[in-house]
């Protein structure tokens, strides 16, 4: 289908929204773009059969960031002996890797995407149809340290959008129309570096490197004509937010763009800057959770 660019698009309140792009009643946002030619562009991509997982483990973040709590699992047995379940408490679906839902932020002025309500963009549509398209790794990682500017994983460090388009002209790349944008900056191997001590001093009031939550990161995004986003740091946009920027408005409730964060893209990556392939099949199964607000994505990466 065609899109209008950024600035194009219907203006709400004076704010840029996709409302009513794809359709008055509409309850998917760019998941729309996940067509079946979509899915055959992705199965094209796979060469040599390699699977990378972009799950971290549920308690992967220990302790859990932004006051969310840890979860709890206990293995218990039947009485025979014989057999076995799992029991987990206070697990949060965004303590680890993750798709944030089109309800998990609402707009304070304009409400939740296309005048939907939360029950209407509940996680289990995804879940429903399931997400297969062409993924698209942007290294930035990789690009920043060879141009002797390193991110820094400790500290709010931002890229700006002109880093992500850099990236992708230097790796050969061109993003397509209902492809899965995945931006690495090398948060969670960091992360897993670090003691138990030093995660306690982790967060977002220390600093998180992530997207710059300008309407500029909105605008190429948008442009891109992507489906999804996904990084691999907490809130895919840095942290603390700036004062007047807040990226999760401009890209759930306006443009019905899913976020995801926590992605294990270190593997993945090194694949890639081996042999030079940056595009791939990408899948994901969120969880079928009535009225859920997030999920594990279950994704795959096939190349």
């Amino acid at each position: 289908m065609e899109l209008p660019s950024y600035d194009d698009l219907p203006l709400v309140e004076g704010v840029r929204t996709s409302w009513g792009v794809f359709g008055d009643d509409d309850t998917l946002g760019c998941l729309n773009l996940l067509t079946e030619d979509r899915a055959v562009r992705g199965a094209d991509l796979v060469r040599r059969g390699a699977v990378f997982s972009l799950d971290a483990a549920l308690d992967e973040i220990d302790p859990p960031l932004f006051g969310r709590p840890p979860l709890r699992h206990e293995v218990y047995a039947f009485p025979s002996g014989t057999a076995f379940d799992d029991h987990i408490d206070f697990w949060d679906t965004q303590a680890s890797t993750q798709w944030d839902g089109l309800r998990h932020i609402r707009d304070p002025l304009l409400g939740f995407y296309n005048r939907r309500s939360a029950d209407e963009l509940s996680i289990d549509a995804w879940a429903r149809r399931g997400i297969v398209t062409r993924g698209v790794l942007a290294d930035v990682a990789r690009w920043r340290a060879r141009h002797a500017q390193p991110i820094d994983p400790s500290r709010r460090d931002v890229v700006e959008p002109g880093d992500v388009l850099a990236t992708l002209e230097d790796q050969g790349v061109a993003v397509e129309p209902g492809d899965i944008l995945v931006i690495r900056t090398g948060w969670l191997g960091w992360y897993r570096s670090l003691g138990p001590e030093e995660r306690l001093g982790v967060g977002p009031e220390a600093g998180i490197p992530g997207l710059a939550g300008s309407s500029d990161t909105a605008r190429v995004l948008w442009n891109l004509h992507v489906a999804a986003v996904a990084a691999d740091n907490p809130g895919f946009e840095a942290f603390p937010i700036a004062d007047g920027e807040h990226l999760h408005w401009d890209l759930l409730p306006r443009l019905g763009m899913p976020i995801g964060e926590f992605w294990d893209l270190d593997a993945l990556a090194d694949d890639c800057a081996r042999d030079r392939v940056y595009e791939f099949l990408l899948t994901s199964a969120p969880l079928h959770l009535r009225g859920g607000v997030a999920s594990p994505p279950n994704a795959l990466a096939v190349k």
